[in-house]
């Protein structure tokens, strides 16, 4: 089958089967074309707790699909290529943050979406990278352990300079091997060129940056921005969807080490097999992992 008989194959077969497909925005365009909803991972899982379909298939990591369950515990949720992890997500567990929370217990927790359900369930409040300064603003302590990201949280505590912040040792290892020598040398290359980069990237990288932001707020500054060129400091994928997107401008990678092999691992056939039940996994979690890892999301709603 050519890619486009195996997209026509999806879209008929999600229609007939209440099949709502799911897709990060880092995923590959064959895959975005098909999808019922794209961006990032909590918009998501929001998305398809609104719609009508009894089933969610999710192209993205695990624990997208993880948080897309918590929010449609009734659905049946797919993960479409079961392999497909988190290097950030999987550095820290439960066991070691319960552990840290024993020696600041006076600290709030604020977990990174990106993070899995189980590590939610003793958390206090979950953060994107869009709401992260707004949330920790309204924490009404002042005290704030923020899991994993320290680049993330460094730039948070930077943006808050009122509270006071506990980082640990973690974060994306894609954005955080990005250097000061390679955005000089795309500064270089493209001299007219803007520089949007993402949070997750180290400070000596966002600090050459022209926009900081999710990779929504990205897409969204480079959407309205008067410029017409534009360095991109995230997952290459970006600056390929958005060349597609703008035409009329330009978009070159920061590094093409800021590849995601986990984000990569999905195919459109993953998508296929997934579709037909031949495919992908079923995201199983018990109910008092749902209830307890839905704390935090509630609250990052409350204050958000």
């Amino acid at each position: 089958m050519t890619i486009k008989e195996i997209q026509d194959n999806i879209i008929k077969l999600k229609k007939e089967r209440d099949i709502c497909i799911l897709a990060h925005s880092y995923q590959a365009r064959e895959i975005l074309e098909v999808a019922d909803f794209t961006g990032d991972s909590y918009k998501l899982s929001v998305d398809a707790s609104k719609t009508d379909n009894k089933t969610i298939i999710m192209c993205g990591v695990r624990f997208m699909a993880e948080t897309c369950k918590i929010l449609s515990p009734d659905k049946t949720v797919y993960l479409a290529n079961p392999i497909a992890g988190c290097s950030m997500a999987d550095q820290m567990d439960k066991q070691l943050i319960s552990q840290v929370k024993e020696k600041f217990p006076d600290y709030t927790v604020v977990a990174y979406i990106n993070t899995t359900s189980d590590l939610k369930t003793v958390c206090d409040v979950c953060v994107t990278s869009s709401s992260a300064v707004k949330i920790c603003k309204k924490i009404e302590n002042n005290n704030i352990l923020f899991i994993p990201d320290c680049n993330l949280g460094a730039y948070v505590a930077k943006q808050v300079p009122e509270k006071n912040f506990k980082l640990l040792s973690g974060g994306c290892p894609i954005h955080a091997c990005v250097n000061k020598e390679d955005v000089i040398k795309a500064k270089e290359t493209h001299p007219k060129a803007l520089l949007l980069v993402h949070p997750e990237c180290t400070p000596e990288v966002v600090k050459y940056a022209d926009y900081v932001g999710s990779t929504s707020g990205i897409m969204e500054f480079a959407k309205n921005s008067d410029a017409k060129e534009f360095i991109i400091g995230t997952e290459i994928s970006i600056a390929e969807h958005l060349q597609y997107m703008y035409p009329e401008k330009s978009f070159y990678y920061l590094s093409l080490k800021l590849i995601c092999p986990n984000m990569k691992s999905t195919t459109l056939m993953d998508l296929y097999n997934c579709v037909i039940g031949k495919g992908g996994e079923e995201i199983i979690l018990d109910d008092k992992t749902i209830t307890d890892a839905k704390r935090c999301i509630d609250e990052m709603i409350r204050l958000g």
